[in-house]
C-alpha cells in the first residue's frame, strides 16, 4: 500500500462528515486523487450492513453482536475500497474507522476494549496514517445530530450519557496515540475548522 490513509473520528453531530468532504474537495483542488469513503459502509456489502446497525431501536443488537457486524463491514470495506485505493497511490479519507468501534462497542456500554482490539488485529490489522478527531461538547453534538433527523438515528437514541462517554473515550485515545491523532475544535464555523484540518493534513502529507 503506497497511498495515504486518513480517518475522521468524533461523536455524533461533531461535523466530521462535513469536514471529511471539505478536506477531499481541498485536496482535489490541489490535484491529488482522493477516495472519500465512510464507515459503516464504503463498499456494497458494508453498505448493506450499515442499514442493519444504524437503523432501528437502540437495543436492537447486543454490543457483542454489533461489534461482529461492524467488523464484518470493515473487513469488506478494507478489501474492496481502502486497499485498492491505497495501491493506486490515492489519498483515502474515511469518515470513521476502527477507533469508532474501540469507543462505541468497546467502551460506552461496558468494557469490550480487549475484544475489540483482538478482533481488529485478527481481521483488519491496519491503522490510519493520520486520524483527525473533531472534538465538540456532547450536548451540542447531540443537538445537531437530532436536528438533522433521518432514519440512521440508532446511536443518537442512546442518549447524552453515551455521547459523553464517547467523547471522553476519543480524547483518551488521542492522548494515548499522539503521533497518529490531531484534535481539532469542532465548535466553530465549518470553514474555520476546515482550515485547521487542512493544515494538519498537509503537514502529514
Amino acid at each position: 500500500m503506497t497511498g495515504v490513509f486518513l480517518s475522521f473520528e468524533g461523536i455524533d453531530g461533531s461535523g466530521k462528515s462535513t469536514q471529511a468532504r471539505l478536506l477531499a474537495e481541498a485536496l482535489r483542488a490541489q490535484g491529488r486523487v482522493v477516495c472519500l469513503t465512510r464507515e459503516p459502509g464504503g463498499s456494497a456489502g458494508a453498505e448493506e450492513i450499515r442499514r442493519l446497525v444504524l437503523e432501528g431501536e437502540a437495543d436492537r443488537w447486543s454490543t457483542e453482536t454489533e461489534l461482529l457486524l461492524f467488523t464484518a463491514a470493515r473487513r469488506d470495506h478494507l478489501e474492496k475500497t481502502i486497499r485498492p485505493a491505497l495501491a493506486r497511490d490515492e489519498v483515502v479519507i474515511s469518515d470513521r474507522f476502527a477507533d469508532s468501534s474501540r469507543i462505541y462497542q468497546g467502551l460506552t456500554r461496558g468494557d469490550l476494549r480487549e475484544t475489540v482490539n483482538r478482533l481488529h488485529q485478527l481481521m483488519i490489522g491496519v491503522e490510519p496514517d493520520l486520524t483527525v478527531l473533531i472534538d465538540i461538547e456532547p450536548s451540542m453534538g447531540l443537538s445537531r445530530a437530532v436536528a438533522r433527523a433521518g432514519t440512521e438515528m440508532r446511536f443518537e437514541g442512546m442518549g447524552l450519557g453515551v455521547q459523553q462517554k464517547a467523547r471522553d473515550g476519543f480524547l483518551a485515545l488521542a492522548a494515548a496515540h499522539p503521533a497518529r491523532f490531531r484534535v481539532i475544535d469542532g465548535a466553530r464555523a465549518p470553514q474555520q475548522v476546515a482550515a485547521d484540518v487542512l493544515s494538519a493534513v498537509l503537514a502529514r502529507l
